[in-house]
């Protein structure tokens, strides 16, 4: 209720502020687990893409985020759910696939933490480790324009949101080539979405 509640307040505010051009949406599954891979510039990327995902989005938060509790309590029932920076956390692997099973749509920022150019760059092993172990559908997602919110130059600045074809893991889980190669493919992909719908 808290999480549809906020979405209507959101789609009201940022269609005002940013006036979000979101295209393909056709594109997302509606049905059964998926993974949500996006680009990170901002910290507004995961209300602003979580607010035009036509179905609600569990996202992995950096622990920190979660202190103190009452903060934590509110995080959580917006579906997020920790994660340990910097190490393998199979507490939150375990957490993933468990949303994944349900037939949930899990986000994820593949980069594992924001770019400072603008630019999209190498992706983890995370995002193909759980698509080779859940055997979803990855939704590849390119953001642009949220890095320049309130910035030099941009300020409030027209946001697009693109959602590209599913793409699907077919190898072993325990292929570290073929997961490496997954990966690099899902930030290409991106960032042909990004180049091919970004405004001068």
């Amino acid at each position: 209720m808290f999480y549809s509640i906020l979405k209507v307040i959101f789609q009201i505010l940022f269609g005002i502020l940013f006036r979000p051009k979101v295209m393909g949406k056709e594109n997302v599954p509606m049905e059964g687990g998926m993974i949500m891979a996006a680009n990170h510039l901002s910290n507004w990327d995961p209300p602003i893409v979580g607010t035009y995902m036509p179905r609600p989005v569990a996202y992995m938060a950096k622990e920190e985020l979660f202190k103190p509790a009452v903060a934590g309590a509110i995080i959580r029932s917006l579906y997020a759910f920790p994660v340990k920076r910097g190490a393998a956390d199979r507490g939150a692997i375990k957490t993933a696939l468990g949303i994944l099973k349900q037939g949930l749509c899990l986000g994820v920022f593949p980069e594992g933490t924001r770019s400072k150019d603008g630019k999209t760059h190498k992706a983890e092993s995370g995002v193909a480790l759980l698509a080779a172990m859940s055997k979803v559908p990855v939704v590849p997602t390119a953001i642009i324009g949220t890095n320049k919110i309130l910035q030099n130059g941009g300020f409030l600045p027209q946001l697009q949101i693109i959602y590209g074809e599913p793409m699907y893991f077919e190898g072993k889980h325990n292929d570290k080539e073929a997961l490496a190669d997954f990966s690099k493919k899902i930030m290409e992909k991106i960032d042909n979405l990004i180049k091919m719908n970004s405004q001068a």
